[in-house]
Order: structure tokens, then C-alpha cells, then sequence
């Protein structure tokens, strides 16, 4: 969707731009100046009608420069920010640089904040608490129950991990991660209250189904069948990641001691419906929204759904993005393509990171919430689908890797796998998540629906052995003798394991080098046709017209691709000609 340039220029209502300034015609019988001739002189200044002068400004309220930080701390880039609040990407980048400035105007601008004694944190404190934001977002993203007791643990864990790492005068500072503290945090990071996400403080408090008997209501009284309602499941996926057995591994680590492993984590989110004849297409974010690997491929074009976000976490604002753009969309086609009343019902887990408005988005899809429990969890993305779907790309990509390497004049497999890279990854995870069969993704609603399940002999656990096993067997062609089932089992557990605080400490300085490296987008490269680019054009033209009609024997075809030739071009010449006269007038 094409919108104005974030970087246009503001300025006040009634002054024309000096670049839009219309200018005065000739008359239309007038012929244009030949070359050499003088041209009358500038206007003075006071005849434009353009006052002199500083331009003014435009204030920008508080609320809006507050919007702003929160979006980048969400990890938006500054020009999509820019577009979604009609700012300049300068506008937003100084408001990123004043961070400091603008929150403590907020803090005071606050009555009952200006009345309390204020207290400077140290910098290690700082550090704790940027590191405890991380982690409470990634809780968020596994949709992980949080209570003010674990928060507390977790900020003594990574005050106690930055201790150590520091040494010296750090350790004689003293942090009890007290209630008190607990309050003032929340209040300065602007966090919601820190409950179990089954309390009454979770995002969909009250609208959540007792599973299966609630659903069953909702089913009946919405008139929904198994083709109309929807599932999704967020996981992680370092794409990059062998067995621990594998020599490649092994180099890998020994090479990249404090290498950043978030580097090669994704997060995709995957769904379909009940029946398990509609896969949606998966989203997919990234830490990087350009990487040198995509250069000269056009992202709505891709097998996956590409969004960015400088901790590869799928935000509020991109769920929300995709629910409104491409979830609903992708429901109305398939009930056109296959008859169906254009309605849906999507079923979500009920955590911190969805947006609470979703049904009040679209006039066609309900939306409700289920509440997770972590010993008998009901999703039905989670009950086989996500773990199946990581087995799938493990085999795609070990099949990848030999088919690179077998046979003479081939890769070997370091060269190959140092070259591996994530539009590799992309082709890789579009085939294995195609690879899914109708009776798995109609299997895995047994739990809160098993009145839909046909297939009620679908063996989940062996499915995934078997994959395993086919793992197993393409390694050993590979080379991988020494790798063990044990081994990619573990590496398929890895992906949704939590991020440890050496990680997030990791993720933390790689946000603040890329901040560093990129303090604005940059802007795009005009395109432009000059009257020199014209007359080339044109010369090629007319040697390629040449070359046909001095050696095509039928004469009636070459005048009518000649005509046809030129009639194509000849807006074109018109262009050509309208840059010459004007290249005149301002000589």
C-alpha cells in the first residue's frame, strides 16, 4: 500500500513549496527560445510571495513523541513508524535520541509523580532492567504465566549474572528486587500488572471458553463448521542449527566463541483450520528487514509472510497488522473459493503479546480465548502440528545439504552450510510446512474438539519417529555417522527453549550496535529517465529497427512492426521533447 513519503517536508497551511511553485506559461502559440537567448531575471524576493524568514515549527505533543518510543522499543523500524504517525524519519530519529529528555518530561508532567523524591539509578541498575524488559517479552511470546514472584527472581538472576560479569566496584552494590522496586519499575517501562495469565488482569479477561463444552456452545450458536474455525501457534526457529554431534556444529562452536545467537532465530506463526483442508500461509519475522541474502527478490512474492523486528518477536503491532490485512483476507477467499458463508472463528491463546480488539476488527471473524495450561496444554497447534512442522524442515534441510554435496564437482559440506542462508531457509520451511498432511492439522483438535476429528488413528509420536529416522539415515550420507537420535531430539526441542540471560545480554548489545549502524532508514533511489537515457534508448531502437529491414524479406511485416515500434515509443518522444524545451527555457 503505497502512502506519502515519511521524510516530505512540513510546512504551513497556504505557503506553497518553491519546488511546487507553478511557472509562468508561454502562450501556446509562443514557440520556445532558441539556445543562447537571455532569459528574464529572478524575481526579487519580495514578489514571489513567499515570506522570508525561519519556517515554523510544528510541536509535536507528548503523547505522540511517547507513541513513538514505545513503537522503536517494540522494535519497529524508524520508517514504518514515520508513516503510521505521518512524521519525517528525521522527526522520529531525533525523538529516538532524546529518549531520556522526553520520558522525564512525561514523569513530570504527572501530578502525583511531581509531589515524590526522585533517585538516580546506577548504570548497572539500568542494564538490569533493560535486560528484565527483554526477558518479560519473550515470557510474553511464549505466552509464559508471569506473577510478581517470578519477575522478582528473574531481575536478582540477572543483577547477580551482570555482577559477576563486571567484577570489581559492581560488586558491591546490593539489589533485593523488593515490592517496592517491583511498582517503580512497572510505572517506568508503563508494564500492565504482573499476574498468572488465567487471573482476571489477563488481556481477555471474562471472554475466555471452558474447552471442550464452551466450544461446542460457540460452535452451534455461531453455526460454525469445522471449515471455519482457525487455529494459530507462535514458535521460534534458529534456522541455522545442526546437532550438537555434528562436526560442522562443533567447528561452528569452537569458531564463534560469543558469537550472537539470536542472529540465527526467526519467529513463524502457523495456523489453519479445524477440517485441516485450509494451511494459512505462515508469517515469518526476522531480525534484519533487508538481508544481503533477499536482494533481488520481491518479498509479496514469497512462499511466507516477511515482517522485521530487531528481536525477531512477532509484536502486538505486527499480529495486529496480520490479522486485519492478511488473516481476514485469506478467510474471505477461501469461503468464495469453496462456497462457504464468509465467517470464522479464531481460537487464540489467551497471553499477553495478542491484541484485545481482534473481533472487533473484522464484522466476519469471532475471536476467542483460550486459557493454557502449561500440564495439559489443549492448543491444537501445540498438539503436534509446531513439533511436526520442525522435524519437516530438519529433513528438508539435511536433504538440502546433500543435495549440494553428492557427487564430483559438488560443494563440500563446510562450504556448502557456511553458504547456507535464510532464503534458503525460506524455500526450506514453505516445503516442509507444505509437506504437513489434511488428517495431522484435523487431528490435533482431538482435545477441544473431538466431535471434528476424523482421523482418529493418526499416531503423532511415531509420525516424528519416523522423521527422525529419516534424519538419522540422510546424516549418516552426509557424513554425520557420529549423530544419535538423542541428538536431534534435542536440537528440535532447542528452538522454544527460553533465552538465557547471557543471550539476552548478547541481544541487548546487538540492538544497541544496529541503533548505532542505522539512525535512519535509507532513503530510496529515485528513478528518473534524462534526455541522455532517452537518446540512447532511441538509438537502440533504430539499430534494431535497421538491422530487420535491411534483412527481413517481407516487406509488409517490417513497415508494420516499424509503425507498431514506433507508435509504442512515441510517449517516449513526447517525454524526450518536453525535457529538451524545458532544458531550454531554463538555460
Amino acid at each position: 500500500m503505497s502512502k506519502a513519503g515519511p521524510g516530505a517536508c512540513w510546512r504551513p497551511e497556504g505557503l506553497p513549496s518553491a519546488r511546487a511553485a507553478p511557472r509562468p506559461s508561454a502562450p501556446a502559440s509562443a514557440s520556445p527560445p532558441a539556445l543562447g537567448a537571455k532569459m528574464p531575471g529572478k524575481r526579487p524576493p519580495s514578489e514571489t510571495g513567499i515570506r522570508s524568514g525561519k519556517r515554523e515549527r510544528k510541536a509535536i505533543p507528548l503523547a505522540a513523541k511517547l507513541e513513538v518510543l514505545r513503537r522503536f522499543e517494540e522494535g519497529e523500524k524508524l520508517s514504518r513508524i514515520a508513516r503510521a504517525l505521518g512524521l519525517a524519519v528525521s522527526t522520529v530519529a531525533t525523538i529516538r535520541d532524546n529518549k531520556e529528555k522526553i520520558k522525564a518530561s512525561s514523569e513530570a508532567a504527572s501530578p502525583a509523580r511531581a509531589a515524590q523524591p526522585t533517585r538516580r539509578r546506577s548504570a548497572g541498575m539500568e542494564n538490569v532492567e533493560r535486560l528484565l524488559g527483554l526477558w518479560i517479552q519473550d515470557q510474553n511470546r511464549q505466552h509464559a504465566p508471569m506473577s510478581a514472584t517470578v519477575v522478582q527472581d528473574e531481575a536478582k538472576s540477572s543483577f547477580g549474572d551482570l555482577q559477576r560479569e563486571q567484577g570489581g566496584s559492581a560488586q558491591m552494590e546490593t539489589f533485593g528486587a523488593s515490592r517496592g522496586w517491583l511498582v517503580r519499575f512497572k510505572g517506568r517501562h508503563g508494564l500492565p500488572s504482573v499476574t498468572a495469565a488465567h487471573d482476571a488482569a489477563s488481556p481477555a479477561a471474562g471472554r475466555e471458553l471452558k474447552y471442550p463444552e464452551g466450544l461446542k456452545s460457540v460452535v452451534q450458536k455461531g453455526g460454525y463448521t469445522p471449515r471455519l474455525v482457525f487455529n494459530i501457534g507462535e514458535t521460534g526457529l534458529y534456522w541455522k542449527r545442526m546437532p550438537e554431534n555434528a562436526y560442522i556444529s562443533v567447528e561452528e562452536d569452537a569458531a564463534a566463541a560469543g558469537r550472537r545467537p539470536t542472529k540465527d532465530r526467526l519467529m513463524l506463526l502457523l495456523g489453519g483450520n479445524a477440517a485441516g483442508d485450509f494451511k494459512l500461509k505462515p508469517l515469518l519475522v526476522y531480525h534484519s528487514e533487508n538481508p544481503q541474502a533477499m536482494k533481488g527478490y520481491s518479498k509479496p512474492n514469497l512462499p511466507v509472510i516477511w515482517r522485521s523486528n530487531k528481536k525477531a518477536w512477532i509484536t502486538r503491532s505486527i499480529f495486529h497488522e496480520w490479522f486485519t490485512h492478511f488473516f481476514c483476507p485469506a478467510v474471505e477467499k477461501y469461503c468464495a473459493q469453496n462456497n462457504l458463508a464468509n465467517k470464522a472463528l479464531l481460537i487464540l491463546e489467551n497471553a499477553p503479546g495478542h491484541p484485545v480488539n481482534l473481533s472487533d476488527l473484522s464484522d466476519n471473524v469471532r475471536v476467542e480465548y483460550l486459557v493454557e495450561n502449561k500440564a495439559n496444554p489443549m492448543q491444537p497447534m501445540g498438539q503436534g502440528v509446531i513439533s511436526t512442522f520442525k522435524a519437516h524442515y530438519l529433513r528438508k534441510t539435511f536433504q538440502h545439504l546433500l543435495g549440494g554435496t553428492d557427487g564430483e564437482d559438488r560443494s563440500t559440506v563446510r562450504e556448502f552450510w557456511r553458504n547456507y542462508n535464510i532464503m534458503n531457509a525460506v524455500d526450506n520451511i514453505a516445503e516442509a510446512w507444505d509437506e504437513l498432511e489434511p488428517s495431522l492439522m484435523n487431528s490435533v483438535w482431538k482435545k477441544i474438539w473431538p466431535e471434528c476429528v476424523h482421523a482418529h488413528d493418526v499416531s503423532q509420536i511415531e509420525n516424528i519417529t519416523q522423521i527422525q529416522q529419516d534424519i538419522l539415515a540422510l546424516a549418516n550420507d552426509i557424513g554425520f555417522a557420529e549423530l544419535v537420535e538423542a541428538d536431534v531430539d534435542q536440537l528440535l526441542q532447542s528452538h522454544d527453549e527460553e533465552l538465557s540471560n547471557e543471550e539476552l545480554m548478547q541481544l541487548e548489545q546487538e540492538r544497541a550496535v544496529e541503533e548505532k549502524e542505522e539512525n535512519e532508514d535509507a532513503p530510496p533511489i529515485l528513478r528518473q529517465l534524462t534526455t541522455k537515457e532517452l537518446s540512447e534508448a532511441f538509438s537502440h531502437f533504430e539499430a534494431g529497427m535497421q538491422i530487420l529491414a535491411n534483412n527481413d524479406p517481407n516487406s509488409e511485416r517490417k513497415f508494420a512492426v516499424s509503425r507498431g515500434i514506433n507508435d509504442t515509443i512515441s510517449c517516449y518522444r513526447e517525454l524526450y521533447n518536453e525535457k529538451k524545451q524545458r532544458s531550454k527555457q531554463l538555460s
